[in-house]
């Protein structure tokens, strides 16, 4: 059996190509993006997780944080390890994850559009009869009456403005 021909040829090295610029770029590649922008901002490459985070006020393990259990100390011992944990080189990311954890985030509920026209067709077809509601042929899902009083509720609670609307075009 002959060999193939390119098997035959060496590989050969690009001297153009500056290998460790290339290693570097593909470790930064590879690494996980920090989805915080204070930690991330705070990060140092050249630091472990652990100093990064011990640097930044946070702490890499939980355990350490609450131990199950921990031996009594003398009062010289407790005060070393307690000025140990105090030095926080970057206190900022700190103040400022706190800052933006007490933002109050405001949730927006809404119903898809097909919800919200059952709930329209059930009422208009049987008012506040939710027996009926669940014996409907348009009741693709089988719900309960008690589900269908719910998604009615839902659609009272989250779109108010358009449910009045509604009422009202029902009244003769």
């Amino acid at each position: 059996m002959p060999k193939a021909k390119k098997s035959s040829k060496g590989k050969k090295f690009d001297y153009t190509k500056d290998r460790k610029k290339l290693k570097k770029k593909l470790r930064r590649k590879l690494a996980p993006t920090i989805e915080c922008a204070q930690i991330r901002k705070a990060w140092d490459d050249r630091k472990t997780v652990q100093q990064n985070l011990r640097d930044m006020g946070l702490q890499h393990d939980s355990k350490t944080v609450l131990p199950i259990h921990q031996p009594k100390h003398t009062k010289s011992e407790a005060m070393d390890v307690e000025t140990e944990d105090l030095l926080v080189v970057k206190p900022y990311v700190v103040r400022d994850m706190e800052a933006q954890a007490s933002i109050p985030v405001e949730i927006i509920k809404t119903l898809s559009r097909d919800l919200m026209e059952y709930a329209q067709h059930m009422v208009k077809e049987h008012g506040e009869d939710y027996k009926a509601m669940a014996r409907d042929e348009k009741n693709y899902y089988q719900d309960t009456p008690k589900q269908i009083k719910r998604k009615i509720e839902d659609y009272k609670r989250y779109h108010p403005d358009e449910y009045s609307v509604f009422m009202q075009a029902l009244k003769p």
